[in-house]
C-alpha cells in the first residue's frame, strides 16, 4: 500500500500525503515512530515478525477509508447470497491475503464482476477457480472473459462408456498372472 512504510521487515502507516517525502524511522522495543524533518507524523506499537502491517485509518486515503465500512464476514454474505462457491471463493481469497483488508479490492472487483455478468456466471466462474486453486479477482475476471465458465469441468464430463465388444479385451486382462515354469 501506498501509505506504508517498511521497517524491519513489517510495515507502518503513514499519511498518505507524505508519499514522496524522505522519511526516518526510530524505534524502540515497543514502538515505531516515523519522522519528518525530525518530526514525527506516525507513531504505532512495533511489530515483531516478517510482513506484518500497523495501519491507522486516519492515514488512509478516502477511497482506502470506504473500505472499513466492509468486514470480512459482510463479504463473504454478499458472495454467499450469489452462490456457495462464490462464498468459498471470497473466503479463500480473504484467507490467502497477511491481513485480510489486502483481499477487500478483490473481493470488490468480484460484486462488480456479477452487476456485470450476472450471479448465475460468477457463480460458475468462482466454482472453476476453486477448483483450479487460484484463489484471485483475476482468474475469475480470465475465466468470464473466456466464457470457461459456460464449461463443464472435468469432473462435471460423464463417463463414455465402453462398448461391449468380443474384440475388447477389457481391465481383466491386464491382471497380472502367475505363468508356469
Amino acid at each position: 500500500m501506498r501509505y506504508h512504510v517498511e521497517v524491519h521487515d513489517n510495515y507502518y502507516s503513514v499519511p498518505h500525503p507524505l508519499l514522496h517525502e524522505r522519511l526516518e524511522a526510530r524505534t524502540t522495543a515497543t514502538t515505531v515512530e516515523i519522522l519528518v524533518h525530525s518530526r514525527r507524523v506516525a507513531s504505532h506499537p512495533r511489530q515483531y515478525g516478517r510482513g506484518k502491517y500497523a495501519t491507522l485509518p486516519e492515514h488512509m486515503p478516502a477511497s482506502h477509508r470506504a473500505y472499513l465500512e466492509w468486514s470480512p464476514s459482510r463479504l463473504v454474505h454478499w458472495a454467499e447470497s450469489t452462490g456457495p462457491a462464490a462464498g468459498s471463493l471470497v473466503t479463500r481469497i480473504l484467507e490467502h491475503r497477511p491481513h485480510p483488508e489486502q483481499g477487500y479490492r478483490s473481493c470488490l472487483g468480484l460484486l462488480r464482476l456479477g452487476k456485470k455478468y450476472g450471479a448465475e456466471r460468477l457463480e460458475a466462474a468462482s466454482r472453476r477457480a476453486l477448483h483450479l486453486r487460484s484463489y484471485s479477482y483475476q482468474t475469475v475476471k480470465n475465466i468470464l472473459a473466456a466464457e470457461t465458465d459456460r464449461l463443464p469441468l472435468e469432473d462435471e464430463i460423464p463417463a463414455v462408456p465402453v462398448p461391449v465388444h468380443e474384440n475388447i479385451r477389457g481391465a481383466d486382462y491386464y491382471v497380472e498372472r502367475e505363468t508356469p515354469c
